[in-house]
């Protein structure tokens, strides 16, 4: 946390309950200016009930909270709204209405009062005067629909993305962002996170994204029965931290066992004579008994059915291709699945990801190529929109679907086993669904999907609203199972730990299928990369006789002129500017409906390549100035 700041806002002792569940029992947190803090828990501990108290959207049962004076925040929630009458655009710039508010003051106040410089200099610190730029900024880099488009006609992941643009572009004092990660692209998720480390405000982050926090966190806050317990340092160290804190009360707990024990056996040979002495050694012995064991992490049980056998054959995609409308998504496609392979799918939104999965499991026909699939496959698919809930069925209902045993392999557990493994108490089987939190949908979701069975398991962006400890159990379960495993995720973390071959989307219908798991793949990409920047500089001038490389090499070294100077310091100004430019139209073609909206296709793929071709000359330019430099 930051030292020597002030506090900007603080929650003391807060408490709330829904029902006959307590949900944050004396909570108390302190946010300084600059904090820069992950909030972590299993889902349903509280958390976004939490953000929204921070937020002033809910009032605790009991507690406060206090706010510094003029202390501006942007809030992006789980269930986020946005103003359908507005555009895209518009949508974005409403997150700015504080700093909007000043303007319009500012305009409407006689040049030079001493208000209107007050306000000048209120609105220059928050970086008013370049709003507009800002937003399209934002919103290029978090790839939102265009400006123009209406909020109705968007999908789910275009209108979460829309909302993290809108949370983003005032640069407030406090950023309060409940999984920001979900539904971005791995290139989206990396500006977010140069944007956070770049960020002069603080902020509060729920996520469940490792690596995310891991880069971006200074402090952790976990919120665990109902409390709030502070580490120092990122998600990695407070790993350690809490290990370190449950082996000490776990010491505490056997001494206190021990002490225990000894006083029992006092207790019952009943001394004679009930002395003073005797009676506070009594008094303590209830005392300490009283106060029990320090509480324990719930763990999901996660075990996924065994599944029936698989061939030699699993899933072979020989030459496979698709094209949709005049767009290739991906062709030429030759991949084996074999059995027990953990493959994991990567890349941008819009490349077509999701294609493939339908592709493989036989709902889409590919435009080129053969898909063969073993005798023995049986498919189980996680779809990216799950299933939907009868919100008047309880719990059991909603599992049980009529039946009170679920299937597992070649025996039968009562629903209510299966459920007790999900986390899932005697009061909450028989709950509605309409009264569960976000954590226990999900967990009955997956609870639900994954009693099908099956032995080729295909999940679309699994983790998204999943608990860092109810991913954990997945990972191993997955690890774990005998089948095969086919995954498109955007968390690295999870890809690192599951997966053992990668086919990661690239952009312009590339596909890289490697071995190994993400960050071996970003490895060997990231040296091929360097590799080809230095293709352009070498090949620049087409072939050169020898006499002329002879007296290049003869010829004395020369200084960078004044001119090559200035060019070279804004150099990476320039190939910057030149980047954005190519997401930015990129972002144009990975629209969903790209072809209905734009009739230009020709032009923008002509500037599309001229801007690939301006990089690749920046690059060259870059490393020869580099070398005169040198």
């Amino acid at each position: 946390m930051a030292e020597n700041s002030a506090t900007i806002i603080s929650a003391s002792e807060i408490e709330i309950a829904f029902g006959q569940q307590n949900i944050l029992n004396k909570a108390s947190l302190s946010i300084r200016e600059g904090d820069r803090i992950g909030m972590v828990g299993r889902n349903g501990c509280g958390k976004s009930t939490f953000l929204k108290i921070l937020a002033g959207l809910m009032e605790p049962d009991a507690g406060q909270v206090v706010r510094s004076k003029d202390l501006t925040f942007g809030y992006l929630s789980q269930e986020f709204t946005l103003d359908e009458s507005k555009n895209v655009f518009d949508n974005v710039l409403s997150g700015a209405q504080y700093v909007l508010g000043l303007i319009k003051q500012f305009e409407s106040l006689p040049a030079h009062s001493t208000r209107a410089d007050d306000l000048e200099h209120r609105i220059a610190h928050l970086e008013g005067w370049t709003l507009d730029s800002r937003v399209k900024e934002t919103m290029s880099h978090l790839n939102t629909p265009a400006g123009d488009r209406n909020i109705a006609s968007l999908s789910g992941g275009e209108k979460r993305r829309v909302a993290m643009a809108k949370a983003l572009v005032s640069h407030p004092d406090l950023l309060i962002l409940d999984e920001p990660t979900n539904h971005l692209d791995p290139e989206s998720i990396e500006w977010v996170v140069e944007f956070l480390l770049a960020y002069t405000g603080a902020f509060l982050v729920v996520t469940h994204d490792r690596y995310f926090l891991d880069r971006i966190t200074t402090s952790i806050v976990e919120v665990s029965n109902g409390l709030m317990y502070s580490y120092e340092g990122n998600y990695t160290e407070y790993l350690l931290s809490k290990a370190e804190r449950q082996s000490s009360e776990e010491k505490q707990e056997q001494s206190r066992q021990n002490f225990l024990r000894r006083e029992l056996d006092w207790v019952r040979r009943g001394p004679k004579a009930r002395t003073t002495k005797s009676k506070s050694r009594l008094d303590r012995y209830f005392d300490v008994a009283g106060k029990g064991p320090p509480p324990q992490d719930m763990e999901v049980d996660l075990v996924i059915p065994p599944p029936p056998p698989l061939g030699n054959r699993v899933v072979d995609l020989e030459g496979v291709g698709m094209t949709l409308g005049e767009r290739k998504l991906f062709e030429k496609l030759s991949i084996k699945f074999g059995p027990g392979s953990k493959v994991g799918i990567a890349g941008r939104n819009g490349l077509g990801k999701t294609t493939l999965l339908k592709i493989i499991l036989g709902q889409l026909a590919p435009t080129e190529g053969t898909v063969k699939i073993g005798d023995l496959t049986r498919f189980n698919y996680v779809d990216q929109s799950r299933l939907q809930l009868d919100e008047g069925k309880t719990v059991f209902e909603e599992l049980g679907q009529g039946s009170e045993v679920v299937q597992f392999g070649d025996q039968k557990i009562s629903v209510r086993a299966y459920l007790r493994r999900f986390l899932f108490p005697e009061d909450r089987i028989m709950a509605q669904v309409r009264h569960l939190s976000g954590g226990e949908r999900s967990r009955l979701l997956l609870a639900r999907i994954l009693k099908n069975g099956g032995n080729f398991l295909i999940l679309d962006e699994p983790t998204n609203d999943l608990d860092l400890p109810t991913l954990r159990v997945l990972e191993e379960a997955l690890i774990g199972f005998g089948g095969s495993v086919l995954v498109v995720s955007h968390d690295r973390y999870f890809l690192d730990r599951v997966c053992t071959s990668m086919v990661v989307f690239e952009g312009d219908g590339e596909i890289a299928h490697s071995v190994g798991n993400y960050e071996y793949y970003l490895e060997k990409k990231t040296k091929a990369d360097a590799q080809l920047r230095v293709l352009p500089e070498r090949n620049s001038g087409g072939p050169k006789s020898k006499l002329a490389s002879s007296n290049e090499n003869a010829a004395a070294p020369r200084k960078l002129k004044f001119k090559e100077q200035q060019e070279l310091a804004g150099m990476e100004t320039a190939i910057h500017t030149a980047e954005k430019d190519l997401v930015r139209i990129e972002a144009i073609f990975a629209s969903p409906d790209f072809y209905k909206q734009h009739e230009q296709h020709a032009q923008l793929q002509e500037e599309l390549d001229s801007t690939k071709g301006k990089i690749a000359k920046l690059y060259a330019r870059w490393e020869e100035l580099e070398k005169l430099k040198a």
